[in-house]
Formats: C-alpha cells, sequence, structure tokens
C-alpha cells in the first residue's frame, strides 16, 4: 500500500478529530493528542512557524493513517529537531508508520536540511521502540520525568539518528 504525507491544514481538521476519536485506546498512555477544535487550532498554530512542521499520513483511499510532528528546530551549526508521531486506528501495527515516517524523516534531513532528529519514547512503549530502531535510530540515554502525558510526568528513552546514518 503506498503512503503518502502532507503538512497539515485547516481542511484537516474534521478527518484529523475523526481519527483521533476512533483511536483513543490505541493512544493509552503514549501520546495526547489534540481532540477538540480549539486543540486542533492550537496545533495549527504551533506547527505553522519555520522551526515545527506537522505531517499527516494517509493511504491510497485519502485515510488517515497517523501524524508525524517535526518540533523545536533549531539551525545553524545545531541543526537539530524532535521527532513525534502516532497512528490512529485502524492502520497502526500494518507497517504504514514505517512508511510514513521514512517520508518525513527524508524530508527532515533534505528540504529542511537537518543534521540530527531525536525521538523520545516511554520505556515500555514497545512498538514504537521498535520502529524507531528499524528506522536506524540508537539509543542515546534516559530522562526521568521527561514529558507530562494525561496528567502525569513520564520518563522517556532517547533515540537519535544523523543524516549520516540515515
Amino acid at each position: 500500500m503506498t503512503v503518502f504525507i502532507s503538512q497539515v491544514q485547516i481542511d484537516d481538521e474534521s478527518a484529523f478529530l475523526s481519527a483521533v476519536s476512533q483511536s483513543r485506546d490505541l493512544f493509552e498512555d503514549w501520546v495526547d493528542p489534540p481532540c477538540t477544535p480549539e486543540g486542533f487550532a492550537a496545533h495549527l498554530a504551533n506547527y505553522s512557524a519555520d522551526n515545527s512542521f506537522s505531517y499527516l499520513a494517509r493511504n491510497e483511499q485519502n485515510e488517515l493513517i497517523g501524524c508525524i510532528n517535526i518540533s523545536n528546530i533549531v539551525r545553524g551549526a545545531f541543526r537539530s529537531a524532535f521527532l513525534g508521531y502516532y497512528a490512529f486506528a485502524p492502520h497502526s501495527g500494518k507497517g504504514l508508520m514505517k512508511q510514513a515516517l521514512k517520508l518525513v524523516v527524508s524530508e527532515a534531513f533534505g528540504h529542511h536540511q537537518l543534521h540530527r532528529l531525536e525521538a523520545n519514547i516511554q520505556p515500555d512503549n514497545l512498538n514504537s521502540v521498535a520502529l524507531v530502531k528499524s528506522l536506524g535510530f540508537r539509543l542515546e540515554g534516559h530522562s526521568f520525568r521527561y514529558l507530562k502525558i494525561a496528567g502525569q510526568w513520564r520518563d522517556h528513552d532517547r533515540y537519535a539518528i544523523t543524516v549520516e546514518e540515515w
């Protein structure tokens, strides 16, 4: 199955919010994506600057597969950013997010001219860990109480990849 990516647009609101609603069980305590029109508007505003981009992955039927974010881009000598992502039901576990992440990582290293991407993942999220490892990301360390998700500060493992490794 072919996967396509595009940057999130205002016209994506209805499909995005519907996909998030249908995927609540999939997200568990791993991610907390926007689930209201106000949250979607804030997401769109956060990812409309030159230092953050949000992509939606779609299949050939134009169904949403997932969302992939490149955030907090630091330019200059650093040229680094954070990579975050989540799949939408019923498309998780089918290898589609791997295809989508390949496209976004290539975009990050190509079009956006980044040198390094970092993905921070909760250690128990074994599917996500396996996904980034399959793309060549390497474990760099552990961050205690790194990110607040679902009202709790959660530990994360830090994975990274550079353009040379890609």
